[in-house]
């Protein structure tokens, strides 16, 4: 998903509009979610970019989009962009082996 949402409506209130783009963006990552994955992957990862416009935008953490939502709300923008990739992901193994206790002399 690459978008630029538009948080101004004329017939739809700001907090209505709001809560549709949250409903929309969480629609899209179940449904990617869903997919089959590839041999050898463990689950769906994604890459996601957040900014004012896809030129300014920053990579930021699947977690993350609410908190970037609340600040573009708080900032009085009138739009943004958000970018949402869907990759495999592989789990890393935990290291094994005696745990040292650490030295605190």
């Amino acid at each position: 998903m690459k978008k630029t949402f538009k948080l101004t409506h004329e017939k739809l209130h700001p907090e209505r509009l709001i809560d549709a783009i949250r409903h929309e963006i969480r629609k899209y990552i179940k449904r990617e979610r869903k997919r089959s994955l590839p041999k050898g992957a463990d689950f769906w990862d994604f890459d996601c970019r957040f900014g004012a416009d896809e030129a300014s935008s920053d990579v930021i953490h699947l977690s993350e989009i609410d908190t970037s939502i609340n600040r573009v709300i708080a900032k009085e923008l009138d739009s943004f962009y958000l970018e949402i990739l869907a990759k495999p992901g592989y789990r890393q193994a935990k290291p094994t082996g005696p745990i040292l206790p650490s030295d605190k002399s």
